[in-house]
Formats: C-alpha cells, sequence, structure tokens
C-alpha cells in the first residue's frame, strides 16, 4: 500500500496493544459550522435549545447545550484514536466545569488509567480545557476495546465534514497526490499551533518544522497530548527570532512553504519584507481569500482583505495578476477579474471607480496578464447576471466573476468575512508574492479552513507562481 493510501485509512489498537499511560488528544474551535452541525445532527437538541445567549450562563442555570460539543470531541476520539474503530461505549460519568462558547478552542486529553482483561474494559480518564487552560469538562469513560486489530477507510477529514458537498475538497483531493510540503510552522507556542501542523501531517500534506522556543514548543505539545518525538525543531530565543530564521529556511530551500503559528501575522510577514530576507520578489505581498459560496455557482477569490491596507493603483496592479496567477495554478487558464467599486460608472470624486477603469486599461495594454478584467463593477452586478443585466452592463466578467478585486483592506475584510460568517462560506486563504506560499491559519478557522489553505499552499507551490 503507498503512502497516500494509507493516510485514508483508520487502523485501531485492540485490547492486547494497549497499556496504561497511553494517550490521545484533539484541539478543536468551536465555530458556527460546528454549532449548525450540531443543532442539525439527529438525536441533538432542537434550535430552541441551543441559544448562543447560554454559553454566557452559569451552570446553575438553565442546561448549557453547547457543552455537549464536548462529548462529541470525546467520541471522536474514541472512534478514531484510542482505542479507535470497534470501539463500544460502556458507561461514561462527566462533569461540566464552566459554559463553553463560540470561539472557545477545546483541548481534549484522554489517558488510559486501568486495564480489566477479563472483560476487555478500559478506563480512560477525560480533562478538556480552553485557550486559557481553565478545566471545562472532566471525568471518565468505560469503554470495551476491540479484540482483534482491524483497518477501516477513514471518511473525508476524519469524518469531521458536513453533509454538504464541498468545492474546496478538490484541492484536498488534488494535494493529497503530491509529496509532502516541507513546511516551517513559526512559533507554534500554543495547543492549537501545533495540532494544526500535525493535522496537516496527518493529512499526508506537510512534512512539518517546528520553529521558536523549544520548551514552550514542547510545553504546548505536552498540554494538547501530542508528541514530537517524530518532529524536528529549530530552536529559537523568542517570536521574532523565529520568524527570522524560518525566513531563513525557505530562503535556503530547506522549507517550501512557511505557516504562521501563535505569533502576529505583521511579524512573521515583516521577516518575509525585509531587504535581506531573500523572499522578496518584484511582486507586491498580498492575500487572497479562495472562497466556496453555497449561494454562487464557482469558487470566488476575494483579493485583498488581509495585507494591504490602502493600496495604490500600481499595488492593486499586483494584487490582481497575484490572484490571476494563482488561479492559473488551480486551472483556470483565464480568470475573470472584477474590480470592485460602490458603483459601475466611472466617478471622479470615487478614487475606487478611477482604480478600476485604469486596472481595466492596463489589461488591455498587458500589464496584467492572463485574465479578463472589468471595473468598476458593483458587487451585485459583479456576482449576479440578472443584475448586471438589470443596469445594461455589457462585460465579459459582470455576473461571472472568479476575482474579485476589492478597494482596501476595510472593504475587503468586512466582504470575506459576511461572506463567511452570513452566506456560509468555506475559505482557504494565502499569502502570494513571495518566493515560497505563506499560510495564515486562524484560531477560529475550522479544521476544513485550515487543511484548505495548507493544500492550496502545496499547489501553489508546485506551480511555481511567484515570480
Amino acid at each position: 500500500m503507498n503512502e497516500s493510501a494509507s493516510q485514508h485509512l483508520l487502523t485501531n489498537r485492540p485490547f492486547d496493544e494497549l497499556a496504561v499511560g497511553d494517550t490521545a488528544s484533539l484541539v478543536r474551535t468551536l465555530s458556527d459550522h460546528d454549532i449548525e452541525r450540531f443543532v442539525a445532527a439527529p438525536g441533538k437538541f432542537d434550535a430552541a435549545q441551543f441559544d448562543p445567549k447560554d454559553g454566557q450562563r452559569d451552570l446553575r442555570g438553565p442546561t448549557v447545550s453547547h457543552g455537549m460539543w464536548a462529548t462529541n470531541l470525546i467520541s471522536t476520539l474514541l472512534a478514531t484514536q484510542l482505542p479507535g474503530p470497534g470501539t463500544i461505549c460502556h458507561r461514561q460519568s462527566l462533569q461540566f466545569h464552566r459554559a463553553l462558547s463560540k470561539g472557545d478552542t477545546l483541548t481534549v486529553c484522554m489517558t488510559l488509567r486501568d486495564k480489566d482483561p477479563e472483560s476487555g474494559a478500559i478506563t480512560l480518564e477525560i480533562r478538556c480545557t480552553n485557550q486559557a487552560g481553565q478545566e471545562m469538562l472532566t471525568g471518565a469513560v468505560v469503554v470495551l476495546a476491540p479484540r482483534e486489530k482491524r483497518t477501516f477507510q477513514k471518511a473525508a477529514s476524519t469524518g469531521l465534514l458536513s453533509a454538504r458537498r464541498r468545492r474546496l475538497d478538490g484541492f484536498l483531493q488534488d494535494a493529497r497526490a503530491l509529496p509532502p510540503l516541507v513546511t516551517a510552522v513559526v512559533h507554534p507556542c500554543k495547543p492549537e499551533a501545533i495540532q494544526a501542523a500535525l493535522e496537516a501531517r496527518d493529512e499526508g500534506l506537510i512534512i512539518p518544522i517546528l520553529v521558536g522556543p523549544q520548551a514552550k514548543i514542547r510545553a504546548a505539545a505536552e498540554l494538547a497530548g501530542l508528541r514530537l518525538d517524530d518532529i524536528r525543531i529549530e530552536t529559537t530565543e523568542h517570536s521574532h527570532a523565529a520568524a527570522e530564521r524560518a525566513v531563513a529556511l525557505a530562503a535556503d530551500g530547506t522549507v517550501s512553504a512557511l505557516m504562521k503559528g501563535s505569533l502576529h501575522t505583521d511579524e512573521l510577514l515583516g521577516a518575509v519584507m525585509s531587504a535581506r530576507s531573500g523572499l522578496r520578489t518584484q511582486r507586491r505581498i498580498s492575500h487572497a481569500y479562495v472562497l466556496d459560496v453555497p449561494a454562487y455557482a464557482k469558487l470566488v477569490t476575494v483579493t485583498d482583505a488581509a495585507i494591504n491596507i490602502a493600496p495604490t493603483l500600481e499595488h492593486k496592479r499586483d494584487i490582481c495578476q497575484n490572484a490571476v496567477d494563482l488561479l492559473h495554478v488551480l486551472g483556470i487558464d483565464e480568470p475573470k477579474v472584477a474590480v470592485l467599486a460602490a458603483v459601475e460608472t466611472v466617478n471622479p470624486a470615487m478614487s475606487a471607480t478611477l482604480d478600476a477603469a485604469a486596472l481595466s486599461v492596463m489589461a488591455a495594454r498587458g500589464q496584467i496578464t492572463g485574465a479578463k478584467v472589468d471595473g468598476p463593477l458593483a458587487f451585485d452586478n459583479a456576482i449576479s447576471l440578472d443584475a448586471a443585466r438589470m443596469k445594461d452592463i455589457v462585460s465579459p466578467v459582470a455576473g461571472q466573476a472568479d476575482i474579485l478585486v476589492v478597494p482596501d483592506l476595510e472593504a475587503g475584510n468586512m466582504l470575506a468575512k459576511q461572506l463567511i460568517y452570513l452566506a456560509g462560506a468555506d475559505a482557504a486563504g494565502l499569502v502570494l508574492g513571495a518566493r515560497v506560499p505563506i499560510i495564515l491559519t486562524s484560531r477560529s478557522d475550522s479544521l476544513e479552513a485550515r487543511l484548505a489553505s495548507i493544500a492550496l499552499a502545496k499547489l501553489a507551490a508546485k506551480g511555481k507562481f511567484s515570480q
């Protein structure tokens, strides 16, 4: 069996292979998608019981429905890691200590405390903590461990994807077919940062090199119940030094991508953009969100929503070309680029319309290549053919945009987050324009979003689009 195929299999740990002291863990952040899935699952609470305000109530008051989400994570650990497929639950005793709210990051640790050879039962101690290290849930579960070793087919992304088929899944499928990408994970000094790196490794996406203070990295791994025995650690004194060291590893070819850990984004990008970094190109560095919006017929990319606060016309040219080159790598030969403004006509009092018109002319003159570019276009007629027809807009882009170039960071950030939080979009994000792709993940990102962003970086690195 090849390595790629093995990434999609789950192998259990039968009773005879288990030992007192064995551990397993996972880290998850409670997102809107998790809440939606939990409410919708058969046998769960109805929507009326699942009130977001419950997360703020004292445990002596009404039932905290969010807290029950933690029991799903315990079930996931039992079913996939310890002991794994074939486990039969016998009984559990759990105590909830604090309310769990949206945005909380829960670290679930499970430790084997007792084995009964006669019955095949094992007792597992459970400890769940939040991002502040506070105990949220403690207790124990008793399960019957499988007696025989067996291997099962793994559901997509360990079974945590929602029922809706996600178009970003294609990134993961394509990325898994490539060799793992050697990636510097910069300053991963919190449990969720370690977990994100190991999740990507377990999916066959990356070979992580952890860069930062070794003591803090190991403490974070221990808090998450994760082992780093086979992981290379590049030791530095602090986060600033970690960013510089990771950039040096990318510049000399040791790693092919950078991934943000638990340092500030500007600290990492400051090291990348330094004149002596070796990672700068002639392009302006920019960020692109590739979004799967359920109501839209195809993937759409929003740029720049994370880096360039008030880009000039020259900056916007690079922002546009970076996104176009990325979509070429993803198989879209001639993406349609809508340069957004509040209106679809040129107004000298609105600088965004002037820049949009100029970018359209620049594309016609070959200063932006490989795409159809049009603007100014308002958001509605950029993504809706009906809206464009109602306003008699004749354009090769209107109503069918692949890329939305926003006027500034504020507009882009609000647009991207509205699509994610109100329209239910899945998002994969990537920093473009450097000699290697840079992965920026957030603590609030779902597992799907983190893996999709990493898969996107892997495809981008293969495409060598940053010139």
